[in-house]
């Protein structure tokens, strides 16, 4: 009879207290050991003649080969190659219908049905059905040419009915199969999810570091150089100039901490109104009716509304940091399928504080783009009133 096999489970966490995944629809593998337990017990107690010579040697013989051949269908199937296996089932239908043939009593014929079972389980279905047609003639055979002397006990259409069971054997393969093919699928199901989920994780590091840098990096540089500067100017004792760049260090300190509430609303995903954030923005940098704003205001998808005020707050550090006092414009225009944002500053009128950037601002600004499939440029204005300034555009769709 056939089998359950057990599906491995590769790839996947192991289930405390569980052991192998039935096949669902089929018994458990200690149930199918109990049986052939079974079989073998009642054919050792009612198989005769056994003995250690003539008649009962053979018999003997041939039952331990059935048994070995039975008890081998819960050997798992990659321990045995398909030929081998082939090979092996052949041979124990062989000796069942020899033991049919050569008892004279007994439930020998039970190791046929049980092998032809498992041949169901264990091969592709054209050589089980070939197996199972071989052992129902050659135990049908044996009984109805009255070969041996158990002959008469049995009747010979019960020799052939010995190759049914291996229609139950194929039924049961094709629930593994499927079984498996399932497994499988929900497995790469779940090694794409946690893939997808450590790529979040990572885009959302990216992200954060992005934002982190955008508020510390620029203000603390900032705050440092007008401390720095406030240090240098108590030796020459020019208390005015001392106070001057530490009100301006006071002053970016609070500007850090508005931006700072930037930041932790973009990391919550609040959704943030565009042109009201962005106008407050450029008021508290100083740069009052700075914005011009072109097309039918709308609401953006919030990802799109976070990457454009980021934009905007990298641009205008850089302006206050390499432009000092030069006039900034800030246009954002809402097109039909995107949101562009231009921010031009002027060349500086006054002089520009030493120290250099930490190089991450404009990277930054491109990854923030390119994650949501826009374009971004930036260089030097060479013409116009705001020759020798800085330029910033950039365009998001949404």
């Amino acid at each position: 009879m056939p089998e359950a096999q057990s599906v491995p489970d590769h790839g996947s966490a192991p289930r405390q207290g569980a052991g192998p995944r039935p096949v669902p629809g089929q018994d458990h593998p200690w149930v199918q050991r109990a049986l052939t337990v079974f079989v073998i017990v009642a054919a050792l107690w009612t198989v005769r003649p056994l003995g250690l010579s003539g008649q009962g040697l053979v018999v003997a013989v041939l039952l331990l080969i059935n048994s070995v051949a039975l008890a081998a269908r819960h050997l798992p199937q990659d321990w045995i190659p398909p030929r081998l296996a082939l090979v092996w089932l052949t041979l124990g239908i062989v000796t069942a219908a020899a033991l049919i043939g050569v008892s004279s009593s007994g439930s020998g014929y039970l190791f046929a049905y049980f092998l032809v079972g498992h041949i169901g389980v264990r091969l592709e279905p054209r050589q089980s059905l070939t197996l199972a047609a071989l052992c129902g003639l050659l135990c049908g055979g044996v009984l109805y040419f009255r070969l041996g002397p158990g002959h008469n006990l049995l009747p010979w259409v019960l020799g052939l009915t010995t190759g049914g069971p291996v229609l139950v054997g194929i039924l049961n393969r094709s629930r593994q199969r499927a079984f498996a093919a399932a497994l499988s699928a929900a497995e790469s199901a779940e090694r794409a999810a946690r893939a997808e989920a450590r790529t979040a994780v990572l885009t959302e590091r990216s992200r954060i570091a992005r934002d982190v840098h955008d508020v510390l990096a620029h203000s603390l540089a900032g705050i440092n150089m007008q401390l720095e500067l406030a240090d240098a100017l108590i030796d020459t004792g020019d208390l005015d100039r001392v106070r001057e760049a530490n009100q301006k260090a006071h002053s970016m300190v609070k500007e850090s901490l508005k931006q700072a509430q930037w930041t932790v609303h973009a990391l919550r995903e609040d959704a943030l109104p565009l042109v009201e954030t962005l106008t407050a923005m450029l008021e508290t940098s100083g740069h009052r009716d700075a914005l011009t704003v072109a097309g039918t205001v709308r609401e953006v998808p919030p990802r799109v509304t976070q990457n454009l005020l980021r934009i905007a707050q990298e641009s205008l550090t850089n302006a206050a940091r390499h432009a000092p006092g030069g006039e900034v414009q800030v246009e954002l225009t809402f097109g039909a399928a995107s949101t562009t944002l231009r921010i031009r500053n002027g060349p500086a009128t006054r002089t520009v504080s030493t120290g250099a950037g930490s190089g991450m601002g404009l990277i930054g600004m491109r990854e923030r783009v390119a994650l949501l499939a826009g374009t971004i440029t930036a260089g030097p204005v060479t013409e116009g009133p705001d020759a020798g300034g800085w330029q910033v555009e950039a365009g998001i769709p949404g």
